[in-house]
């Protein structure tokens, strides 16, 4: 114990102990350990001290490397080359333990490091040794995992090595066996002399029945590895992947017959440690890691076979691989889908009822990774066929899991599909629960009832107000259930009907629900007042929560009221903490993944545990949280404060992606919220938040989290305006900006060696473009972040900007990829729009490239390019007179060719249109408006960019209403096509009715309908289309 207790000082709180000691005590300390070591006689009490000994050489390299410890070096060369078996062992261990221990020394000691570790590892006499010495190389391997000449350098390490982790294993140690799977995770790399060698040992190991299960599934643990962290390098090995799907394969068959099994009413959770789940999981990562290219024609005979095959466990088998294998091999599936649904809907009739619940797994699995298509195709097959199997009374699960399936395929299914079958499915669910509700009186039995609630929802989630006919044919009973299941084992199905019930409500709206709206209150107010006396785990905590959502969203301003009751539990789950331990390997190997821990390496033998319980519930509180700022806006201000007090500090969450998304999402929220308490309070809340939001875009390391910190930043900046940050602000987040761009270009670079690398293929470029399409995602976002910066600080702020101005320039050159330039185009865009005329200064650098890009090929840079020669014309000075000339001719062109209409085509294009506007009403005397505006007429109107379409017709208002000739033709002979131009603009939405743009429309029209004659004319010449678009504009504007 006390050794235990002096390693855990020695690693938590060295610097606050060790150095206080006086000198010949620490001396002491170091000659005594070692003495120690020497005299110990039991192993395992020896290998206490050489923890501490390890420990404490740890924290004695100093800042550059130098070991103030070298007697403990010597010791380490004098142990392992003696005749004593325990000293070898000992020294082996430290080293184990802290491969670092040669510190800055490491490069000159190497080739003495490789003779000791090659030297113990042939020791025939003592497996121990060779035990530990395998362990101890794959740790020093780790430890320098950037280092790739020393991987060359210890590649003949790796017979040895992978010899020891053969005769370890059939010794029942599985340890140097981990340590290959860990090789396989962090540096692949280092197994690429020997690969052949490594996948066949595993293949060999994973197949043999004499091993256990654990180190069976370890073996495929290190090829699934390699398919995740080496995929181009194991592609190569057709013939060993080829092998491993029917290992694979024969895990999953390995079950249980189980006579309790189709009436179970508990659901126990997956087995992790039996091979069937461990074989689906493995077949699921690795045709994600390799790709339905190689891995679905290997595996499609097997599974055919296995479906044929009379034994049920074979059948099952194929199916669960059938679903296992989807989201992987997605896009060859897609070719074939229709033979397969028609084959696996067979199994819904199967004999077998295992087979029967697979082949409901495999329906909604599909259902899943294939819609919308899916149910777009099959929708009338897969209805009637789960609608069937839900009829199956005689095996609750079966019955239960082909609810799951429908919920999945309604859950992504259109609402136009799903309205032809509403009032079949609703008349089946409908009898179900009955004769579940009845079943759950009688017997207690509750499975299929839970699963068919929760089917309700879905359907009535899909069909929205359709769903209002069916509405008082479930309420009651609903509310029945709310009202009476009450006992602890009814928990979840009492939770999942809140659940039901609340979206029921927002499916049909607050005018059909009202009827019921102030008793299902009442009854979700019972619940939260007796809140107090749940456990943490009651699954009704988190359904609570989200129908107090959407209790919110149905009754908008009215839920304010209810606030008292429902903040304190929702702060409280909000405020949920995880326990957290930072453990060494010695304690890891006391706890277990199975109490609800789940483990992350930290290297040099530290992992960081994290016990996950709660961790959703927290997740789903900060969202909801997020939802009563957005839809109560100040009806929530006296929540502000406690809510940023929290969600502040949760920016940091790292434990939970959705906890810190909804910390980000929620800041300009509360800003809106708070606005009515004045500029002073306002003022405050922001700089409480402002700090953390600006040092998370710099410290966030997923990039989906930190495209959306970013976003609410800017929107931040949005809300609070001019002068929200100060000079140190400013200078932060300078520096993180210009080192997101500078990252952006760096990562760029990357995936061009990736590309020349000795494993790439297309596979590898399809991960490529991924992350490209994750790196211009962030760059949008900076963009978002310099636009509200720009619009609220005007050219104050030109002189910060100088500093990301090369990198802006860069961006636009022409060799960089389409998707930089049309952002360091927007980039400039802004600038000229909100820092004009002083923008002038820097337009050697944007506007040559302006003009050039108003013609490039990708039609998302032109669009940039015609936005930023719009905004040149209506803000920037006369400095920029004569490049309003030179670009007319350019835009006209671009509008003029042939496929400038095209879907892809048409937003550049409009922009376009709305950039020769915008010319001729701002810089009129650089053209020849006389000549251009017939042209621009039969240009209108534009309807897919809705914000240039408002500008082009305030400027036709403009026009019409000073009476210009031109637009109105000799005796106003053009109106008639102003009315169809303004008729299709009312059409295609162009414009809201509540912009003043529509009510100078509609004043156009209305002043031509007092002149009868002309007014018929006008008419006439309309559809009845057009004709009622334009009644549909004077009704409403």
């Amino acid at each position: 114990m006390a050794a235990v207790l002096l390693r855990r000082l020695l690693s938590s709180a060295f610097d606050e102990v060790y150095p206080t000691l006086p000198s010949d005590v620490q001396t002491a300390i170091k000659s005594e350990l070692l003495m120690i070591i020497q005299m110990e006689t039991q192993s395992s009490m020896r290998k206490k001290i050489c923890d501490i000994a390890a420990e404490l050489a740890r924290n004695l390299i100093d800042e550059d490397g130098n070991n103030q410890w070298p007697e403990g070096l010597k010791f380490l060369f004098d142990s392992v080359s003696s005749q004593n078996m325990g000293l070898r062992e000992a020294a082996l261990h430290i080293f184990w333990n802290f491969p670092g221990i040669f510190g800055n020394q490491q490069q000159h000691y190497l080739d003495v490091i490789k003779r000791m570790l090659v030297q113990c590892m042939q020791d025939q006499e003592h497996p121990s040794i060779r035990t530990l010495s395998a362990r101890a190389t794959a740790a020093f391997i780790l430890a320098n995992e950037h280092n790739v000449a020393l991987f060359k350098h210890f590649a003949d390490l790796l017979p040895g090595f992978l010899q020891a982790v053969n005769d370890s294993c059939y010794q029942n140690d599985d340890s140097v066996l981990k340590s290959l799977v860990e090789i396989a995770d962090t540096v692949p790399k280092y197994l690429r002399p020997h690969l052949e060698a490594t996948l066949q040992l595993s293949l060999k190991l994973c197949g043999d029945t004499n091993l256990n299960n654990m180190q069976r599934q370890l073996a495929l643990e290190v090829i699934v590895t390699l398919s995740e962290t080496a995929a181009a390098m194991l592609r190569k090995h057709t013939n060993i992947v080829a092998q491993t799907i029917p290992q694979m394969l024969a895990m999953m068959v390995d079950l249980e017959e189980d006579e309790d099994w189709a009436n179970a009413d508990e659901l126990e959770d997956d087995d992790f440690d039996s091979n069937a789940v461990a074989g689906e999981s493995a077949l699921d990562r690795m045709a994600c890691g390799l790709g339905g290219k190689l891995v679905l024609p290997m595996i499609k005979e097997h599974i055919m076979q296995m479906l044929q095959n009379p034994d049920w466990k074979y059948r099952h088998a194929g199916l669960m691989a059938l679903s296992a294998i989807g989201e992987g091999c997605h896009q060859q599936m897609e070719g074939i889908l229709n033979e397969i649904v028609n084959f696996v809907l067979l199994f819904l009739q199967d004999p077998h009822p295992r087979v029967r619940y697979a082949a409901c797994n495999a329906v909604g699995q599909m259902a899943t990774d294939f819609a919308p298509g899916f149910q777009k195709k099959f929708h009338e097959k897969v209805i009637a066929a789960l609608l069937q199997t839900m009829e199956d009374q005689g095996n609750q699960r079966v019955q239960a899991h082909a609810a799951a399936a429908l919920i999945n395929f309604t859950e992504d299914c259109p609402k136009s599909l799903l309205i032809p079958y509403l009032d079949n499915l609703v008349k089946h669910l409908h009898s179900i629960m009955v004769l579940k509700l009845q079943e759950l009186i009688q017997k207690g039995t509750k499975l299929v009832l839970e699963q068919v609630v929760t089917s309700i929802a879905s359907v009535a989630d899909t069909a929205e107000e359709k769903f209002v006919p069916y509405y008082d044919l479930f309420m009651p009973s609903l509310k029945h259930i709310v009202e009476n299941a009450v006992q602890k084992e009814l928990r979840l199905l009492r939770g999942k009907t809140i659940e039901c019930i609340s979206l029921i409500g927002l499916a049909v709206g607050k005018e059909k629900f009202m009827q019921d709206a102030s008793d299902v209150m009442q009854l979700l107010l019972k619940t939260q007042t007796d809140f107090s006396d749940m456990e943490d785990d009651d699954p009704q905590i988190s359904y609570m929560i989200s129908a107090w959502a959407r209790m919110c969203k149905i009754l908008g301003k009215e839920f304010q009221q209810y606030l008292p009751v429902v903040m304190g539990p929702l702060m409280k789950t909000a405020s949920i903490k995880p326990e957290v331990a930072l453990l060494d390997t010695q304690d890891m190997e006391n706890m277990s993944d199975d109490d609800g821990w789940e483990f992350v390496n930290l290297g040099d033998q530290q992992s960081f545990g994290i016990k996950t319980a709660g961790l959703e519930e927290k997740s789903t509180a900060c969202q909801m949280l997020v939802c009563y700022a957005k839809e109560l806006k100040e009806g929530f201000v006296e929540y502000t404060e406690q809510v940023v007090k929290l969600m502040v500090p949760l920016l940091k969450f790292y434990f939970h992606d959705g906890v810190r998304v909804a910390a980000a999402e929620s800041m300009p929220l509360l800003l809106e919220c708070a606005r009515v308490r004045g500029p002073e309070y306002l003022t405050q809340m922001w700089h409480f938040m402002c700090d953390a939001l600006i040092k998370a875009i710099g410290t966030e390391p997923d990039s989906d989290v930190l495209s959306e910190i970013m976003h609410s930043f800017a929107k931040c900046i949005e809300v609070m305006g001019d002068g929200c940050l100060n000079n140190e602000h400013f200078e932060e987040l300078g520096g993180i900006l210009k080192a997101k761009l500078e990252e952006h270009f760096k990562n760029q670079e990357l995936r061009q060696v990736k590309r020349q690398d000795e494993d790439y293929d297309e596979q590898v470029e399809e991960s490529l473009q991924d992350e490209d399409d994750n790196d211009v995602y962030i760059l949008t976002k900076v963009s978002d972040i310099l636009h509200s910066i720009f619009s609220s600080y005007k050219e104050k702020v030109l002189p910060w900007f100088e500093q990301l101005l090369p990198l802006i320039v860069n961006l636009i050159c022409p060799h960089r990829p389409w998707p930089d330039r049309q952002w360091g185009l927007c980039i400039f865009d802004d600038v000229i729009e909100h820092c004009s005329p002083a923008s002038f200064k820097y337009a050697e650098y944007f506007l040559r490239p302006m003009l050039q890009y108003v013609c490039d090929n990708s039609p998302e840079v032109r669009q940039a390019a015609a936005y930023g020669l719009g905004v040149m014309a209506q803000y920037g000075g006369d400095n920029y007179r004569p490049f309003c000339t030179e670009a007319l001719p350019l835009l006209v062109r671009v509008i003029q060719s042939a496929d400038s209409k095209t879907k892809e085509n048409v937003n550049a294009t409009e922009n376009c249109i709305s950039a020769v506007g915008k010319i001729m009403k701002f810089k009129p005397d650089c053209v020849n408006v006389e000549e251009v505006l017939p042209h621009w007429l039969s240009w209108l109107p534009l309807h897919e960019d809705k914000e240039e379409a408002v500008q082009t017709f305030n400027y036709l208002c403009d026009l019409i209403e000073s009476n210009h000739p031109i637009v109105l033709g000799p005796n106003n002979t053009n109106l008639p096509k102003i009315f169809s131009i303004i008729a299709e603009g009312e059409m295609h939405e162009a414009i809201k009715h509540e912009d003043p743009c529509a009510k100078r429309l509609a004043n156009v029209v209305r002043q031509v309908q007092t002149s009868g004659g002309l007014w018929t004319e006008c008419i006439a010449q309309l559809s009845p289309e057009q004709q009622a678009a334009i009644q549909e504009l004077l009704n409403s504007a």
